[in-house]
């Protein structure tokens, strides 16, 4: 069956975040604040090191760095156009019509928890490969293991961050399950440079999470305000 393995994937994030949410109840305060500062930690270093792995090649016997101009380019349009619309306001508006909905506490760090998820669980290529096989094949294996995978991830998050890891299935559902629906239209445009450049630019923004998660109290860069960024690799392979 066709759109399987986002169904099982979306599943298990739902799951997952339930399981993280009951042991929520049983973790002190002090110990939820350490522990989202160790994800924190695990985020920047997941972002950073993928970063690196399409940032870094080896040419002619020595280290280069390649996609600098992309790098600049799209963080500077995506965050530009995401500064004039105020993303970041529109998530919280959202995270705050939400929050009422699930009933979950004011201090309850929702939209946070909501950004964070979206984009660790959505940002790679077994997301866009796993979605294509699916659509083209029904082979739903690749969204199988990734769902086991994101279900430890959100029980993880939800156990330090609360219910709006839960809200994270959404986009996820609406992500994964439009490139399955449009798989055999939009595959040969889905190039294999594509996908590692929209994996380069949202690995950068999950290092961005990381930093806030990490630096609480201190910084909080904002992120959503820089969402427009990964659209900015779609529109340069489109046009050159």
């Amino acid at each position: 069956m066709i759109g399987l393995g986002t169904i099982a994937n979306t599943a298990a994030v739902l799951i997952g975040g339930a399981i993280g949410l009951f042991l929520k109840k049983g973790i002190k305060k002090s110990l939820q604040d350490s522990l989202l500062q160790a994800m924190g930690i695990a985020v920047l270093f997941i972002g950073i090191g993928g970063t690196l792995s399409q940032m870094l090649v080896f040419k002619d016997g020595h280290l280069e760095t390649t996609g600098t101009m992309l790098m600049i380019f799209s963080l500077l349009i995506g965050t530009l156009i995401g500064e004039i619309i105020n993303i970041e306001a529109k998530l919280e508006r959202l995270g705050e019509f939400a929050r009422k909905v699930f009933h979950a506490n004011e201090q309850s760090k929702f939209v946070d928890a909501f950004v964070t998820v979206t984009l660790v669980i959505c940002i790679g290529a077994m997301a866009i490969i796993g979605a294509l096989q699916d659509g083209l094949s029904g082979d739903y294996s690749l969204l199988l293991t990734k769902a086991v995978l994101d279900g430890v991830i959100c029980m993880v998050f939800a156990s330090t961050m609360g219910i709006g890891v839960l809200l994270a299935a959404l986009p996820l559902f609406i992500y994964q399950g439009l490139i399955t629906l449009c798989a055999s239209f939009i595959a040969p445009y889905l190039t294999q440079a594509l996908i590692n450049d929209i994996c380069y630019i949202g690995n950068i923004l999950i290092t961005v999470i990381g930093i806030n998660l990490t630096f609480d109290n201190i910084i909080h860069i904002r992120v959503g305000n820089m969402l427009l960024a990964l659209l900015v690799p779609v529109v340069y392979h489109i046009f050159m």
